[in-house]
């Protein structure tokens, strides 16, 4: 199988470590795979966009959802290191209002699945970073939303002991208790 896939404590929210093969000239691994991504995740989606962003040490993009058109993401990391958050914003789900984080970068390779349903964001721990991302439907900004990166209710631990460099719409992300919810 070209990946091992490990839930996370959000058991819809998977970590995917892709098989790579290495030598002396370099490596290769798949990073995607339909057939074999459904084979191991049980899940049959179709991405519709890739996006690639590139930032400096100490940028934090985030909190960020869809509350129409939600977008399931499968992001990683090909230069850098980041810490990767997502916050389950689903009103029914068991895990409502949980966060989970995941350490990606170009070195160990890993993956996020992140469904519909909950917010996004990483922080750049390195000189830079590249992140990639496939998603399950298109930007739409009318409907984008930004989820507070520090909120205390939802209390992501940030491995940070900086002011994170924020664009303005991140700066003024809602709190949780008054975010836009999925039902």
């Amino acid at each position: 199988m070209p990946y091992s896939v490990t839930p996370t404590a959000i058991p819809e929210v998977l970590i995917l470590e892709p098989r790579v093969f290495g030598d002396a000239r370099g490596f290769f691994f798949e990073s995607f795979n339909a057939r074999d991504f459904a084979e191991v995740t049980g899940l049959n989606v179709s991405f519709v966009q890739d996006n690639h962003s590139k930032s400096g040490r100490g940028v934090l993009r985030g909190m960020h959802y869809q509350i129409q058109h939600p977008q399931g993401k499968l992001v990683r990391v090909v230069q850098g290191t980041v810490f990767d958050v997502v916050v389950d914003m689903r009103k029914s789900s068991p895990t409502f209002g949980r966060w989970v984080g995941a350490m990606l970068s170009d070195a160990n390779h890993k993956q996020i699945w992140i469904p519909p349903g909950f917010a996004h964001g990483f922080v750049v721990l390195s000189e830079s970073a590249e992140f990639l991302y496939k998603t399950t439907d298109y930007w739409y900004p009318e409907h984008e939303r930004s989820l507070l990166w520090n909120d205390a209710t939802v209390g992501i631990e940030w491995p940070i002991d900086f002011e994170p460099k924020l664009a303005a719409k991140d700066a003024a992300g809602k709190p949780f208790g008054q975010a836009e919810l999925f039902d």
